[in-house]
């Protein structure tokens, strides 16, 4: 396993259990004690966990990890599933954008297009376009939540209703069939609600350590996603199940 690959699953496991010790983390990786150590020091020295006598500890504990954070993790996989996203768009579309990191590394990418509106909540998404040519950048306003990278609220909500979108991807804390789309933070999921109502077509940007994950609040039925985007480590029985219900899923390479 390479370094990231299990800088990611330490905090997959954590994300998971909240609290583990070296020991743990040793036997579901199956590696040294000295390995994990020097892991979780690196781990501490990025601010994504804290290390107590013995094991570890995510450093924000609510599952909420601060858009500096999260933007770290899984790099390859959203860049993955950035390519594949955005063979969907074309010149003269209206997209909407939620606030996650997957969505801001598709963000990116879209300096290719002639033309093209954005609309997003996401801050760092409408910095990385805001100065990019031919690219109209619309910002959905609202509260500003410490270091969240987006907004949030009603305000949002009423301008997102006067918006004609083609297409609308939408990343999430978590994804299963019955429950759909979730995350944490409830009133940031009323935006996407409504990201969901204004666009024709919506996309699911889910990398593989989202899926059969379920968090605070569900605001899209699976039911209502078009297409769902997850990247080649998925485990192939639930991509086969989500199939099998009628899920339209890409597996990016």
């Amino acid at each position: 396993m390479l370094t990231l690959d299990r800088h990611n699953k330490i905090i997959e496991l954590l994300n998971k259990n909240i609290r583990m010790t070296t020991n743990e983390l040793c036997e579901q990786l199956n590696v040294s004690a000295a390995t994990i150590r020097n892991d979780l020091n690196f781990l501490e020295k990025e601010q994504l966990v804290k290390k107590f006598h013995g094991g570890a500890a995510l450093l924000n504990q609510s599952n909420n990890l601060e858009f500096h954070k999260r933007d770290k993790l899984n790099n390859f996989e959203k860049d993955a599933i950035a390519n594949e996203a955005i063979q969907l768009i074309q010149n003269d579309q209206c997209i909407l954008l939620d606030a996650s990191s997957t969505s801001l590394a598709l963000a990116k990418k879209l300096h290719i297009f002639d033309r093209l509106t954005v609309v997003t909540n996401g801050i760092y998404t409408m910095l990385a376009l805001k100065d990019v040519p031919n690219i109209t950048v619309i910002f959905i306003g609202g509260i500003v939540t410490k270091n969240s990278g987006c907004t949030e609220g009603l305000l949002g909500c009423d301008l997102l209703s006067k918006v004609n979108a083609d297409v609308s991807f939408i990343s999430a804390h978590g994804f299963t069939l019955d429950e759909g789309l979730t995350d944490f933070n409830i009133y940031e999921v009323e935006l996407k609600k409504q990201m969901l109502k204004r666009s024709k077509k919506l996309v699911a940007l889910l990398d593989s350590t989202k899926l059969e994950k379920v968090s605070t609040a569900s605001f899209i039925k699976s039911t209502d996603i078009d297409l769902l985007i997850t990247d080649k480590k998925a485990d192939s029985l639930i991509i086969e199940k989500y199939r099998n219900a009628g899920l339209n899923v890409n597996i990016c390479q």
